[in-house]
């Protein structure tokens, strides 16, 4: 079993072997799924199928943030 505490603003840190083997690195982010008394703990997807602009890289850089900031 693995544990880790809590601090007292309610924090823990994720231990490595978790954040192995969920394939987590910093930035990411997790999601909580409340099952009962249980809760399970998975990387969150890829927000892209949230966004439909998501796959417009291309437009991604400071120029045309810039450009279009006002509309």
């Amino acid at each position: 079993m693995i544990t880790s505490k809590l601090t007292t603003k309610s924090q823990t840190t994720i231990p490595q072997p978790v954040r192995v083997a969920l394939g987590l690195t910093p930035g990411d982010e997790v999601v909580y799924e409340i099952e009962g008394d249980r809760v399970v703990l998975r990387k969150a997807g890829s927000r892209a199928a949230d966004d439909p602009f998501a796959t417009f890289v291309e437009w991604h850089g400071e120029a045309d943030r810039n450009a279009y900031a006002g509309l």
